[in-house]
C-alpha cells in the first residue's frame, strides 16, 4: 500500500479547517474534553487535535467516529449528496440524445 502523501491547495485546506473548527465547536458545546471524545472515539487525542484543525492526513474513518460521539454521524451523509454539476452534466447528456 502506498503512503503517498495528498496535496491540497489552500482554499481547500481552509474548507478542512472550518470543518475542523465545526467538530470542535461541536465537542466544546456538548462540553466533552479531548481524552472523552478520544476514548470514546477509539482515537489518540493527538489525532482528534489533528482533526479539530482540519488535518487531510487524518483517516476519514476517524472523523467518521469523531462525528459519531458527537451524535452528528449523519451529517457523513450529506456528503456529496448534492450533485448540482453532475446532474447538469446528466441533463446535457439527456438533451444531447434526443
Amino acid at each position: 500500500m502506498s503512503n503517498k502523501r495528498q496535496i491540497l491547495f489552500p482554499k481547500h485546506t481552509e474548507i478542512l479547517e472550518k470543518v475542523g473548527e465545526n467538530i470542535k465547536l461541536a465537542r466544546k458545546r456538548r462540553k466533552l474534553t479531548t481524552v472523552q471524545v478520544a476514548e470514546r472515539a477509539s482515537i489518540d487525542r493527538t489525532t482528534l487535535y489533528k482533526i479539530e484543525k482540519g488535518s487531510g492526513s487524518v483517516s476519514i474513518a476517524a472523523y467518521f467516529n469523531t462525528l459519531r460521539v458527537l451524535g452528528l454521524q449523519n451529517d457523513f451523509l450529506k456528503l456529496a449528496a448534492d450533485d448540482e454539476f453532475g446532474r447538469r452534466l446528466q441533463d446535457l447528456d439527456l438533451i444531447g440524445s434526443k
